[in-house]
């Protein structure tokens, strides 16, 4: 079963925040919703978001501000950021995207419109999230048959293995803690000790390397684990 994405919701007004929720967990992504600019920089702190829906009006810090922020940390730079409020003149949009908005979208909007924005967004700067097939270098992952293959070989993988290939595959290059990854592949709900990531990383990479090849899976001492962009580059050029 594949990790569902994950959404930050930055909205003030309880109802829309509530509809917005509803929606998007019907649509299977997993949303955390925060009511202003300070709790959503922990929230983004406490866990990496797959892309963030944020009102411009928020209490304490607004939403360009935070967008701003966002950019700033290595955690959130690339984050896909869709923007909500209430002006809709051409210098606020501009001013919006210029931050670094991903998009923009005017109040009142339709859930239908929002959800294909957030659709698109996905597309173009998380193909992983919104595609069934996805490529890392010589890897490719198959959500919808739930195969592996690189190098045109199949590749076996273990239920977790395979998760925790999927998990990084959404964000190459990005490295993830030992307490991300159990949070992500194993949920917040399930005590697993850290030392099980460790073996189950070495699953993936025996398997990933069994036909031989470059170990993808790059140890970053005293961080984590990430994918190695450099193995990547290697493997498409």
């Amino acid at each position: 079963m594949t990790a569902k994405p994950l959404v930050l919701v930055v909205e003030d007004e309880a109802a829309l925040a509530t509809l917005l929720k509803y929606n998007l967990e019907r649509e299977n992504y997993r949303v955390r919703g925060v009511r202003d600019g300070e709790e959503a920089l922990i929230a983004a702190d406490e866990e990496a978001p797959d892309l963030v829906i944020l009102d411009w009006a928020l209490p304490s810090l607004s939403g360009i501000e935070v967008c701003r922020r966002l950019r700033q940390r290595p955690a959130t730079r690339n984050v896909p950021i869709l923007m909500l409020t209430a002006r809709g003149e051409e210098s606020d949009r501009i001013r919006g995207l210029d931050t670094g908005a991903d998009d923009y979208i005017v109040k009142p909007f339709s859930m239908t419109e929002l959800l294909a924005r957030i659709r698109a967004v996905l597309r173009r700067i998380r193909p992983a999230l919104a595609g069934e097939t996805v490529a890392f270098g010589d890897i490719e992952l198959d959500r919808a048959a739930h195969r592996v293959r690189r190098a045109g070989k199949d590749i076996h993988l273990g239920p977790t293995e395979y998760k925790l290939l999927d998990h990084l595959i959404q964000h190459p290059g990005r490295v993830f803690s030992r307490e991300q990854l159990l949070n992500a592949v194993w949920g917040n709900d399930v005590y697993v000790e850290l030392r099980t990531v460790d073996v189950h990383v070495g699953r993936l990479r025996k398997a990933l390397t069994r036909f031989g090849g470059t170990d993808p899976v790059r140890t970053v001492r005293a961080a984590g684990y990430a994918l190695d962009e450099q193995m990547k580059a290697a493997a498409e050029g």
